[in-house]
């Protein structure tokens, strides 16, 4: 088989690795910077305070460095979100993933909401940064508070909209917590009511090569992973980079969706 180098390169290229687990350790978001280049993803989705050491692994590659602002619950002052941008963006961060405030949201609060996007796509803007906006669709249990948030952010003129954080755990009847992540119907819905130039990012739940070959075709952009090697080195099976039988050395995932 002849390796099909651009469409691995394409798969690569979507991946967003995620490094964001709670209990992630340095040596941990080490290796996973160590993994991102190995597979020459996107770039790295790293805690706010590590953005300063993804930046010095990360130089002279092309994986470029993400943080999250608000995360994951949103909650914080438009203030503190400009500030924390602003902040990630004097660090060396260049994309930005920012949690909407849900409370507002679903108080349809939309000039609360479009006033914090705009606020903070600004900041981006002004520092060499893009802004990719979370939606975190398991709470949003209406696909007008979906299509709304979609409308403004091609109104503010925001590089993404992004299903999920990886970590909306929603309290079930029986006392349990879950989350279902990007689903296809959301990933659909926005791709549907976003303008031209934004793109829509998947996160959570897609962990498999044929997942993203899945969103990929639905027009999907990035995929925030953590399953990042097991994606790759199926690809390069599947699409002739290495022989079909060449044995897979023992994979260990990171912490994350």
């Amino acid at each position: 088989m002849t390796p099909n180098q651009t469409l691995i390169r394409e798969i690569a290229k979507m991946i967003d690795h995620s490094l964001l687990h709670p209990t992630l350790t340095d040596a941990e978001l080490r290796e996973g910077c160590q993994l991102a280049l190995r597979y020459d993803v996107a770039s790295v989705c790293i805690k706010p305070y590590a953005v300063t050491l993804a930046r010095e692994l990360l130089a002279g590659s092309d994986v470029l460095v993400g943080t999250v602002i608000g995360f994951p619950a949103g909650n914080s002052a438009v203030s503190i979100k400009v500030a924390e941008t602003i902040q990630a963006c004097l660090d060396g961060a260049v994309e930005i993933d920012m949690v909407v405030n849900l409370g507002k949201v679903l108080a349809e609060d939309w000039d609360y909401v479009t006033n914090e996007i705009r606020a903070i796509n600004t900041a981006c803007t002004d520092h060499g940064a893009i802004l990719k906006v979370i939606f975190e669709n398991d709470y949003l249990p209406e696909d007008r508070y979906k299509i709304r948030l979609c409308d403004i952010c091609t109104e503010v003129g925001a590089a993404f909209v992004k299903t999920s954080t990886g970590y909306g755990f929603v309290k079930g009847s029986d006392g349990k917590y879950s989350y279902e992540g990007a689903t296809l119907p959301d990933l659909r819905l926005m791709l549907d009511h976003v303008g031209p130039g934004v793109r829509v990012k998947a996160a959570g739940g897609v962990r498999t090569l044929d997942g993203l070959l899945t969103v990929k075709d639905m027009g999907v952009s990035r995929l925030g992973a953590s399953a990042t090697a097991a994606i790759l080195e199926e690809a390069y099976r599947r699409f002739g980079a290495v022989a079909a039988d060449t044995p897979v050395a023992p994979i260990t995932e990171g912490k994350g969706y």
